[in-house]
Order: structure tokens, then sequence, then C-alpha cells
């Protein structure tokens, strides 16, 4: 049984390390390649696990040659139109300001209901709303809207708005996150304090807290709503 434990803790770590080497896409914005190198990877990791005869080295000399195998590809698209073209395909136009192209629809094997579904969740409705669709090479749609239906961006509006920052994240689950504290140069006074504005008694009763540069402040007690808190603070230069 300790054998079985530690050939399935082995394959598992050493599948961890070579799909951590090879990037951090998600299922959907995999290439072709990627999601066929991912589909094999399963197959030969699952191998010494249900059969003790196989070897380990069986399993990982085959993971490795994989993702040296992705690596190559990999740059090869990087390097070369052409090879791009080949192993990742190019996106495809399937509505221009004419309307549906359904010889495109037709080429990638896409029905009617398929164009629906991707336009909806491109947060489309209706066809009449689209000037440009096209089918990435990752198979998700991407959605260029009439000018029309485009929603309106300070530049029309012709606001000048302060630039943001993302807000980092000072408490989770009751622990202090001391980098993000320091990175942000806040104290836990300021922390107590907070707190105390948000009539919270204890650190660990803190689900979350936030802050971004112009001094909002996301905080959530467990078993609590959230509360919006504006406080003294300028930052966002560090983070």
């Amino acid at each position: 049984m300790f054998i079985i434990l530690l050939r399935v803790a082995i394959i598992f770590l050493v599948v961890l390390l070579l799909i951590r080497l090879m990037g951090k896409r998600q299922i959907g914005e995999m290439q072709p390649f990627e999601l066929v190198i991912m589909l094999i990877f399963a197959d030969i990791a699952t191998m010494p696990m249900a059969d003790m005869s196989v070897p380990l080295l069986n399993a990982v000399i085959p993971l490795v040659t994989l993702v040296l195998l992705q690596f190559f590809l990999s740059f090869l698209a990087r390097k070369s139109l052409f090879f791009r073209k080949i192993i990742n395909g190019k996106p495809v136009v399937v509505i221009d300001p004419n309307g549906i192209i359904f010889e495109n629809l037709k080429a990638l094997n896409m029905t009617l209901d398929d164009l629906t579904e991707a336009l909806r969740g491109c947060n489309v409705a209706s066809f009449d709303e689209v000037q440009y669709a096209l089918i990435e090479t990752n198979g998700k749609a991407s959605v260029i809207l009439k000018a029309a239906n485009s929603p309106a961006t300070c530049q029309d509006l012709k606001l000048k708005p302060a630039e943001t920052t993302l807000p980092i994240l000072l408490i989770s689950d009751g622990k202090i996150n001391k980098e993000n504290l320091l990175l942000a140069k806040i104290d836990l006074n300021f922390i107590s304090n907070v707190l105390k504005k948000a009539k919270i008694k204890t650190l660990k009763d803190v689900l979350v807290m936030t802050i971004d540069n112009d001094g909002k402040v996301y905080l959530q007690a467990k078993k609590q709503s959230c509360q919006i808190l504006n406080v003294n603070f300028k930052g966002g230069e560090n983070w």
C-alpha cells in the first residue's frame, strides 16, 4: 500500500511541476496542440498508477518529452508566422457588416446555435449589435460591437478620471498579509481603527479586507454582509 501511495505522490508532483513549466493557460485558452498534449499527459500519468508493473520512468520520460515538444512548438509559433498558422490556425471572421458569413461558419463546423451561444458569452443578445465577430484560434469568440451599441467611454464623454490601481489584500480569513502591509506602508494601528469603524471586534472575525490607492476599503466579517469604507489613505505607488 505504501508503494502505491508513493508512486501516486511522485507522479502527481512530476505532472504538477511539468504543467507549471508549460504555463498558466486555462483549458479554454489552450491552442489545439496544447490540448492534445494535455490529453496524452493524463493518459500517460495514469499508467503507473493503475499498473504496478509499469516502471515510473516509463511515465516520467514520455511526460518530459511532451513538455519539451510543447516548448519546441511554442518556440516555432513565436518565431515563424508560417508555423504559427500551421500549428495554431488563424482567427476566422464569422460576422461582418454584411451579416453572418455562413461559409466560414460551415468551415468551422459551427451551427447558428453555437454562434448564438458564443455571442451570449460575450454579453451580446442580438446579431444586429455586432459589427464583427471572430472565432479565435483557441475556439473563443471575440466581438466588436457597432458604434451605437458600444458603451460610452470617458474619452467619449471628455472626462479625465484618475488612474486607479488594483486593490491590495490586507487581511484574509483572519490573518494579516504582512508583506502587503509593508507594501502599502500601513501599520497595525491603521487596521485596528478601520475594524473599530466597521464595528468588528477582533481580527479573527474578518473574512477579507482590501484597500485601493484612493482609500476605498472592502471589508467583510465572517457571516456578515460586506462593507465599503472610505478612509484617509493615498497609496498605490508601490504595487
